[in-house]
């Protein structure tokens, strides 16, 4: 058998990492769509606007920021525009490209929900972590997103540091 196979090791940190990639979204999910009526996705799309500056961005950007397809995106988008969580509008250096603001009720629907997310990511991920291993996944997820995106123009802009 011929190829660059994975040694034991990197076979088994593979198999935990696609459980987790798996599985996590969904556990995300579920609590959203419980607690405060949103998708995960949702809230990553009122969560990206709500750090940007008037809290406003293109569509293409947002579907980088995201990792959307802007058909993907544009459901989403007139779906909070309809609960009024967001606006679309024509961006004005560009009128072919439409730009996405999130709302006074976008802001407070995403705060209201964001303690509850929040908690389900420490109880999910971070409280299984010892403060070193939370460095150590910093550095990891930093690394492959490094090889993912050489560029960063996927990455949100967002200090990572806070």
């Amino acid at each position: 058998m011929e190829g660059n196979w994975l040694s034991p090791a990197e076979r088994a940190a593979w198999v935990r990492l696609i459980a987790v990639l798996e599985l996590l979204p969904g556990t995300l999910d579920s609590q959203l769509r419980r607690d405060a009526g949103l998708t995960h996705f949702d809230y990553g799309v009122l969560a990206m606007l709500s750090e940007v500056p008037d809290r406003t961005l293109r569509m293409t950007e947002l579907a980088g920021y995201t990792n959307a397809t802007l058909p993907r995106l544009s459901n989403v988008v007139k779906r909070l525009a309809d609960r009024g969580l967001i606006e679309r509008h024509s961006c004005p250096g560009d009128r072919r490209a439409t730009n996405v603001r999130l709302t006074e009720a976008g802001h407070e629907k995403m705060v209201a929900s964001a303690p509850g997310h929040v908690d389900a990511v420490r109880e999910y991920v971070f409280d299984a972590l010892t403060p070193d291993q939370v460095d150590q996944l910093s550095e990891i997820a930093g690394s492959v997103l490094e090889r993912l995106d050489p560029t960063g123009t996927r990455r949100p802009p967002i200090d990572p540091a806070g």
